[in-house]
């Protein structure tokens, strides 16, 4: 893993990515010094997370394993979306999307919050808003993550009719669309 890593930063990525939970949390705390000592971004990828947080008997939340991630470290998760193929429940997503990203988490335990938490000086990290997302989720997707956080297109972008480029000109367009309506004060997540 380290040498990957030391290769990747040789041939100049910006960024490289690791699986925290098949990886371990020493491994990833080691990975996390290294990308950060060394100018690279760490995204973490979650698989296997359903195999742990969605066990309702004898499983761990995801807020848990969110909370374990940034005391280990990286710079942005998957973290579901409520929309698309990767849907969780509203106010439980952005209760660990929060716990992830805020400095300060006030109790809420309608988004699964029990008790305040102070981060300190612990450095947040960025939900990835993934999976089966496009850009007629992008109103939603504006609503829910704000402005701190990084949309990621695969299949919304690719299957744009008109091919590639033209994807990613529609999601761009339609992100600059929604924040510019939120600016102005309307809110296109509940016009129909």
């Amino acid at each position: 893993m380290m040498k990957r890593a030391v290769f990747a930063r040789e041939l100049g990525t910006p960024i490289v990515m690791h699986d925290y939970l098949t990886g371990g949390f020493t491994a990833n705390t080691a990975l996390a010094h290294y990308c950060r000592d060394n100018g690279l971004l760490l995204h973490i990828h979650r698989a296997m997370h359903a195999v742990i947080d969605r066990q309702k008997n004898h499983g761990m939340h995801f807020r848990v394993l969110a909370k374990a991630l940034r005391m280990s470290g990286g710079d942005h998760i998957h973290s579901g979306t409520v929309v698309g193929k990767l849907e969780g429940e509203r106010d439980i997503t952005l209760g660990f999307v929060d716990l992830l990203r805020d400095d300060v988490i006030e109790q809420d335990r309608s988004r699964g919050i029990y008790f305040t938490q102070d981060w300190v000086s612990l450095p947040g990290v960025l939900p990835v808003a993934s999976g089966g997302i496009h850009v007629w989720h992008m109103p939603a997707l504006t609503e829910i993550f704000g402005d701190d956080s990084v949309l990621q297109f695969g299949g919304g972008t690719l299957g744009h009719p008109w091919g590639n480029a033209p994807g990613a000109v529609a999601n761009r367009v339609s992100l600059e669309a929604c924040v510019k309506a939120r600016n102005e004060g309307r809110d296109l997540a509940r016009k129909r």
